[in-house]
């Protein structure tokens, strides 16, 4: 890991106390540019540093990001891509070294803070949470549903009920929530616009680094939850996510395929600690539905399926850390032949 920049913080305001942002980016210099801009408008007052972990990116972002000066910004740049989880936790435990935060807030690089959202942030009486969920909406204006807040419907008697009747209605906040006068408490939230406070980090840790993408922030914040950690969702604190990752056209299919294997491995985890006893029937009721999505993947369906059934397998028995490089021979055999091929030439 190469590191750069290690800028002195801002002193912040009473309060919230020092807020610190942690950006994790992948390739997507077209929406960091964007996100690194807002950041850095903002006052130190409001947010005192920025630690950007650059996953390793080949698309001319380590370029970019050595011509930026400003002294709040730190960029931390892996040897390998770590995924958005070893990112978020590389870059939390960086901004704990570095900064020692009162706060944190966790973004990727495609989202940011409305206009606005940090100070309101800094406005809120703090005093009953020990994380707080912004509100998430999409550029025009939209909830964006990807980073809708929920309640665990296994733990909540009203939400399991209409979870049941309703599918994933029941157990996401309601827009009538994004509109409230104060915030609620919720179980489950993502990483975009997640601001979490010393205590909490000090009681849930890092997160896992070994799920390297999708439903960590689920993971995690589930488990802050289950550990008593209070985490509120307000709608007062916007932010905005310009993201494509699960668009329409997308719905589905699965591309590349490897997400397939990380996708459903960490869900399946998730499922299994939301679930609790109730796990193994929820199990028999998601299983052949995602076995189902067979039918999107023609030409594939081999590879889809030996993911899918390690995902299961390794799922269940809670492994994670799986080698990236293994995955990308999973889904697709010929990329590791042409590797062992290389190694061997003369």
């Amino acid at each position: 890991m190469s590191e750069s920049r290690t800028g002195s913080s801002a002193e912040a305001r009473p309060g919230a106390g020092r807020l610190v942002a942690v950006v994790v980016t992948y390739n997507r210099l077209d929406k960091l540019r964007p996100t690194l801009a807002a950041l850095l408008a903002t006052p130190g007052t409001e947010l005192a540093a920025v630690v950007l972990v650059d996953n390793a990116s080949t698309d001319g972002t380590e370029d970019w990001l050595a011509g930026q000066t400003d002294p709040r910004l730190t960029v931390l740049r892996p040897a390998t891509n770590l995924g958005g989880a070893g990112g978020f936790a590389m870059g939390m435990a960086q901004a704990q070294a570095l900064h020692d935060p009162d706060w944190m807030v966790l973004m990727d690089d495609d989202a940011r803070p409305a206009e606005g959202g940090l100070a309101a942030f800094h406005a809120l009486d703090l005093s009953r949470w020990d994380a707080v969920a912004a509100a998430v909406y999409f550029p025009d204006g939209r909830i964006c549903e990807m980073n809708r807040p929920s309640r665990n419907p296994f733990w909540h008697g009203a939400e399991f009920l209409r979870t049941v009747l309703k599918g994933r209605g029941g157990f996401h906040l309601k827009p009538g929530a994004y509109d409230a006068d104060e915030g609620c408490p919720i179980d489950v939230t993502s990483f975009v616009g997640f601001f979490i406070s010393r205590a909490a980090v000090a009681r849930a840790g890092l997160p896992d680094p070994g799920l390297f993408l999708y439903g960590d922030d689920g993971l995690y914040t589930l488990g802050l939850s289950a550990q008593g950690g209070r985490i509120g969702f307000e709608p007062s604190v916007r932010f905005e996510h310009d993201c494509s990752t699960f668009a329409a056209a997308q719905r589905g299919r699965f591309h590349p395929l490897w997400k397939v294997y990380y996708y459903h491995r960490n869900l399946l985890m998730l499922y299994r600690m939301a679930a609790g006893w109730m796990f193994w029937p929820a199990l028999l009721v998601v299983g052949p539905k995602w076995l189902w999505k067979i039918r999107h993947h023609a030409g594939e369906r081999g590879r889809f399926l030996r993911l899918m059934l390690r995902a299961i397998r390794d799922g269940l028995a809670g492994r994670t850390g799986v080698d990236h490089d293994q995955v990308l021979s999973w889904a697709d055999p010929d990329r590791s032949d042409q590797v062992r091929t290389a190694e061997n030439r003369p």
